[in-house]
C-alpha cells in the first residue's frame, strides 16, 4: 500500500503563500493524486487533482490562486498556494488513488494531514 507524507504547512498571513509537498512511499499503480481540505467543523473538500497525464482540476475557491503538480521521477505531488485567504484556513490532506499492480484491484490512500492557518 502506497504511504503518504505531507510537508509544508504553517501560518502565514493573508495574501501570502505557502508551497505543500506530499511524499509518496512509490509511484507504482498511483493514477490522479489529489489535495483535499477540512476547515474547522466542516466536511471535507476536494481543493485539487492531478492526473497521471498531468491534468488537472480545481475547487472554484482556489482558481487561479493554487497550483496542483507532480513529480512522478520523484513521487511527489505540490500545492502552491498563493494569494492565500482566512478561509483557507483548514487541514490540507493528501490522497492518491491507486490500482494494485497484479490484482487491479483499486484502492485510497490518505496521508495524516498537515494545518494551514491565514491570519487575517
Amino acid at each position: 500500500q502506497v504511504q503518504l507524507v505531507e510537508s509544508g504547512g504553517g501560518l502565514v498571513q493573508a495574501g501570502g503563500s505557502l508551497r505543500l509537498s506530499c511524499a509518496a512511499s512509490s509511484i507504482l499503480g498511483i493514477q490522479t493524486m489529489g489535495w483535499y481540505r477540512q476547515p474547522p467543523g466542516k466536511q471535507r473538500e476536494l481543493v485539487a487533482a492531478i492526473t497521471s497525464g498531468g491534468s488537472t482540476d480545481y475547487a472554484d475557491s482556489v482558481k487561479g490562486r493554487f497550483t496542483i503538480s507532480r513529480d512522478n521521477a520523484k513521487n511527489m505531488v505540490y500545492l502552491q498556494m498563493n494569494s492565500l485567504k482566512p478561509e483557507d484556513t483548514a487541514v490540507y490532506y493528501c490522497k492518491a488513488e491507486c490500482v494494485r499492480v497484479i490484482t487491479r484491484v483499486k484502492y485510497e490512500s490518505w496521508g495524516q494531514g498537515t494545518q494551514v492557518t491565514v491570519s487575517s
